[in-house]
C-alpha cells in the first residue's frame, strides 16, 4: 500500500559559492532566489521548513520573508554536511525523513519534492531517495557536467557517472540513458551516519558525493521524475536564463 509520506525540507544555503558570490540573495524577479526555493517548499506537504546556513546575510535575509533559520558551522564542505547538522540541532529522530532541497534550484515543481519523499517512504529498505530524467540528446548523454544514473529493475541505483553510461557500442543514446536530478530524501539516522563516512576513491574521482553511499553499500531508490526540472542556478548564464524563465 502506497503511504502518505511525513516529511521535513532543509534547504542548505551559503553565501561564498565560487561562480556567483552570495547566490542565494540574487534577484529574480523582484525576490531572492533564496525566497522563490522556500515559496516552492511551502507548497509541498513537507510538516516543517528550515533553511541552514552559516552567514549572517542569508539568514536575515530567510527571516524577512518568514522563513526558520538554523545556524551551522563555515567548515562544511558539502550541503549535506550542513543539513546534518541542522537535523541535528533540531532534534530530529532517526526514522524522520528529510527532503535536502538546493538553494539555488529555481523553478523545481512542487511535484517532484512530494515525490522524492514519497519514494522514499514506501521503500522502507532504501537508505536514500532521488531522482532522473530521460536523455534526449547525444551532445547531453557525453557532456560531463551533466550526471548519468544507472539503476536496476527495482529503481535500485546502480553507479552515478559524469562519463556516458551505459555506453552503446554502436555509438548512438542508449535505451537507459538518464540525468540524474539533484535532489535527495533521506531518513535522518542515515544522513547522520553518511557524513561521518570518509570520501572514497570513486566519489572524489567523480565529484559525485553519492557514490559515497552506493561504495559502503547504501541503497540509493532512483524514481522517473514525473514532472520536468526546473533550474538549478550556478553560473551568469543560469541566473539570466531563470530571469527569463516563465
Amino acid at each position: 500500500m502506497t503511504m502518505s509520506p511525513s516529511f521535513r525540507i532543509i534547504i542548505p544555503a551559503r553565501y561564498a559559492s565560487t561562480r556567483l558570490p552570495g547566490k542565494p540573495l540574487l534577484d529574480i524577479k523582484g525576490k531572492p532566489l533564496l525566497q522563490h526555493v522556500y515559496e516552492t517548499a511551502t507548497q509541498t506537504e513537507a510538516k516543517t521548513i528550515a533553511i541552514a546556513t552559516d552567514d549572517d546575510r542569508i539568514a536575515n535575509c530567510a527571516k524577512s520573508f518568514g522563513a526558520s533559520v538554523v545556524m551551522t558551522s563555515n567548515e562544511h564542505d558539502s550541503g549535506t554536511d550542513r543539513i546534518a547538522e541542522a537535523a541535528k540541532l533540531l532534534g530530529f529522530d532517526d526514522d524522520e525523513l528529510i527532503v535536502n532541497l538546493q538553494g539555488d534550484e529555481y523553478g523545481l515543481p512542487v511535484t517532484l519534492i512530494n515525490q522524492v519523499a514519497s519514494n522514499l517512504c514506501n521503500n522502507p529498505d532504501n537508505q536514500m531517495a532521488t531522482l532522473c530524467e530521460r536523455i534526449n540528446s547525444l551532445d547531453e548523454f557525453i557532456d560531463q557536467n551533466i550526471v548519468k544514473v544507472l539503476f536496476d529493475k527495482n529503481n535500485t541505483a546502480i553507479y552515478f557517472s559524469r562519463s556516458p553510461i551505459p555506453l552503446n557500442r554502436s555509438g548512438g543514446l542508449p535505451e537507459q540513458a538518464y540525468r540524474h536530478i539533484g535532489l535527495y530524501a533521506y531518513r535522518a539516522g542515515y544522513l547522520q551516519e553518511f557524513t561521518q563516512l570518509a570520501p572514497c576513491a570513486i566519489e572524489q574521482a567523480e565529484a559525485l558525493e553519492q557514490l559515497r553511499a552506493l561504495y559502503n553499500g547504501g541503497t540509493i531508490h532512483v524514481d522517473i521524475a514525473v514532472d520536468k526540472t526546473g533550474i538549478g542556478v550556478d553560473s551568469a548564464d543560469d541566473l539570466e536564463l531563470a530571469r527569463s524563465y516563465k
